[in-house]
């Protein structure tokens, strides 16, 4: 299960284009892309019922994941988000957003969630999703978690880390990206963040993204660092989602999300080193075209993760 927002991105390109509607949202993203490879995959999110909420609906049921019930608000408006490219490809956001999720029960035989970005940032929905996190650790589920922050609704950076390293401590995985880290623990170095995150209660490994330089894993043991593959850039929308999606699927894949605590430090180093290799990627076909969208297993290299 996916648990977070789901928005529609007005893209504006930097060379004066005509702009473009495109389905989106970070988690989103990550259920659209774990589908596509072959993971099955429910989404639980909050769109109206409404024109942007119809894009929403076609956009994930073509890639079959499973909309969780409530997840249509009939009188309720669907998010969306402007994201303007610049010279170099990269989007920043304006948001309209609504996140005002009920509390949820855990599905019966679910073996992961992913939580993440603005929803598991913005309250009242915030809450709704920290307490099926806290249901999944009972029931001793598979948690992943990429925070994922949005400058535009970033406060109090302070309040942020707090809220951060609450559901990190959670997460047996936890990525985020360098951006993320700047945002979050300004003047730290990258190394002593994702170590401070390693070392939550319940996290066995934390992944920080790069962009073009790549990716580097952090165990007990190691620090694992691998780099992109080269890529003609369109645009970096979605590369990030493409990036969780495909870690999952590879854990899926390897029996780690259903194998209980200790599966994923169990990894040894040339595994973790693999399983970024997948990653990045699959993120670099992402970027390869444009708008969030995330390859299928056929769309990836034959001998994908290692090729």
């Amino acid at each position: 299960m996916v648990a977070g927002e789901s928005l529609v991105d007005i893209v504006v390109p930097a060379d004066g284009g005509p702009r473009h509607d495109a389905v989106g949202g970070s988690c989103l993203n990550v259920a659209v892309g774990l589908a596509r490879l072959d993971v099955p995959t429910v989404l639980l999110t909050r769109v109206g019922a409404d024109k942007y909420g119809d894009l929403v609906v076609e956009h994930v049921q073509a890639s079959d994941v499973v909309l969780a019930e409530g997840s249509v608000v009939p009188e309720g408006s669907t998010s969306t988000a402007t994201a303007y490219l610049d010279e170099q490809h990269a989007a920043t956001y304006d948001f309209e957003i609504v996140w005002d999720l009920p509390r949820q029960k855990l599905p019966a035989r679910t073996i992961g969630v992913h939580v993440g970005s603005l929803g598991a940032t913005l309250e009242p929905g915030r809450g709704s999703v920290v307490d099926l996190v806290q249901q999944a650790v009972a029931e001793e589920v598979f948690v992943s978690y990429d925070p994922n922050i949005r400058p535009f609704f970033l406060d109090d950076p302070e309040a942020a880390w707090r809220d951060v390293l609450e559901i990190g401590a959670t997460a047996r995985l936890l990525k985020l990206s360098d951006e993320d880290l700047r945002l979050l623990r300004p003047g730290s170095a990258e190394e002593d963040v994702c170590r401070e995150l390693l070392a939550g209660e319940h996290t066995e490994l934390v992944v920080l993204t790069r962009g073009g330089s790549g990716a580097i894993a952090f165990t007990d043991g190691a620090t694992l660092p691998v780099a992109a593959p080269p890529t003609n850039v369109v645009d970096t929308v979605g590369a990030g989602d493409s990036f969780m999606a495909a870690t999952l699927a590879m854990l899926c894949d390897w029996d780690v999300v259903g194998g209980g605590e200790g599966a994923l430090r169990a990894l040894d180093d040339s595994r973790v080193e693999l399983l970024v290799r997948g990653a990045v990627t699959a993120a670099a076909i992402t970027c390869s075209r444009r708008g969030a969208n995330p390859p299928t297993r056929r769309e990836l290299p034959a001998a994908w993760p290692a090729g």
